[in-house]
């Protein structure tokens, strides 16, 4: 069992010590299963289980080619803590060009539909193209993250990617995620000490006010129920139009 500090709250001890046993079991039955990234908070902490596991399981990232600088330098903070090489997969440079010239640079700001026209190309499509040919993939997402995400389960097939899909920490709490995150002193952005709870390309987040939603600052000009950028399309399936 993992040690913490005398102060730590057991429940969230049993969680770790969990998640450690379900990404062992995730290596074990897919060895290809490859971890998305957004090197969130919740990301770091699902990448620290993965290396104190030893699970060979490899992990990328979607460079939008608009990430904030204090994002980006997580890659090298891994390498240096962990010894992982974080592979960015970048987007056709040839789609967003054609994009940015036929809509403008800052086309998301003007219609949902842009602005997930903008997501798939940076990010949905680079992830189609990276889950090809594998039979799992992993994500850090949380139940509590969104109204999108209420119903997320900790495993399920991927319908959108085709193929089965985890969600390690689905039934964490955001309490329960910075507990262990200052326990173990795991690395985390910058950004979230500065009200971002949520990060996403540079222009599409801002911090967060207090009471706010945690993704809130993300996509902040559109409604809530909208706030998914096609990553994680199978999640508005869980909308119930009457409670939002």
């Amino acid at each position: 069992m993992t040690t913490f500090h005398s102060t730590f709250d057991p429940a969230t001890l049993r969680q770790w010590d969990k998640l450690l046993g379900q990404v062992a079991a995730i290596a074990a039955d897919h060895h290809d299963a490859v971890f998305a990234s957004s090197l969130a908070a919740e990301d770091m902490l699902l990448l620290h289980a993965i290396v104190q596991a030893q699970a060979p399981i490899e992990v990328f990232t979607l460079d939008t080619g608009r990430l904030p600088a204090q994002t980006l330098g997580l890659i090298d903070t891994i390498a240096e803590r962990y010894g992982v090489v974080v592979k960015a997969i970048k987007p056709d440079p040839a789609a967003v060009h054609e994009h940015v010239a036929q809509f403008g640079e800052f086309a998301f700001y003007e219609s949902v539909d842009l602005r997930k026209a903008c997501c798939a190309i940076r990010k949905v499509e680079p992830l189609r193209r990276t889950l090809q040919g594998h039979s799992a993939w992993l994500t850090g997402q949380r139940r509590g993250q969104s109204v999108t995400r209420v119903e997320l389960a900790e495993s399920e097939f991927d319908p959108v990617f085709g193929l089965q899909k985890y969600n390690p920490l689905a039934l964490w709490t955001e309490e329960q995620v910075w507990a262990v995150i200052r326990a173990l002193n795991i690395p985390y952005n910058p950004l979230h000490d500065q009200h971002y709870p949520s990060i996403g390309c540079d222009p599409c987040t801002r911090a967060v006010r207090p009471g706010e939603d945690a993704r809130a600052g993300r996509w902040w000009w559109e409604q809530r129920t909208s706030k998914e950028c096609g990553l994680h399309a199978g999640n508005l399936k869980a909308i119930d139009p009457q409670t939002v």
